[in-house]
């Protein structure tokens, strides 16, 4: 999903933003059932932060997503998911995304997860910036295959990938 240009025209003005994980949020969509059924759940934003430079791009973007936040409507579906057979949560509590550039032009951000231990590079697209005196409102989307970071626990009957969306309120220190 490509967005115009415009998204990022209106950077934050450059210093150190605190991520607030009150008004921060990862949301996923996915399938299982052999494809059959969707499924739709969330993650909580532990803490992060964004140091915005001149230029944007050489910008730094660190967040936190605690695991044992994974939800969804499905109390048993959900102990499943982060059990050692999927996330893992009590071995792995913290997943990691660090950018290591921002690409205005394209509008990416681009950087590395780490789930369960593994790290891979991935490509955000940023589909919405809004800048605010002293802060700004992000969201990014990204599709994620979970075999890539070992996550491989149920093939078929669960999906290989999410489509995640995470939305952040930062705060200028």
């Amino acid at each position: 999903m490509k967005t115009s240009p415009a998204v990022l025209a209106a950077a934050p003005q450059p210093g150190h933003y605190d991520i607030d994980p009150d008004r921060s949020r990862v949301t996923f969509a996915t399938r299982h059932l052999f494809g059959l059924g969707r499924v739709k759940g969330s993650f909580a934003v532990r803490r992060g932060s964004a140091d915005i430079a001149d230029p944007l791009e050489v910008s730094a973007i660190y967040a936190e997503i605690d695991t044992a936040s994974f939800r969804t409507n499905s109390r048993q579906r959900d102990h499943g998911v982060l059990s050692p057979r999927f996330l893992d949560a009590a071995g792995h509590p913290v997943m990691t995304f660090r950018s290591d550039r921002i690409a205005a032009e394209d509008q990416a951000l681009t950087g590395t997860l780490t789930v369960r231990g593994t790290t891979r590079p991935v490509t955000l697209t940023v589909t919405r910036c809004e800048v605010s005196r002293g802060s700004f409102t992000a969201r990014v989307t990204v599709r994620i295959d979970r075999t890539e970071f070992g996550i491989t626990a149920a093939r078929g009957l669960a999906a290989r990938y999410l489509d995640l969306t995470v939305e952040v309120q930062c705060t200028r220190n």
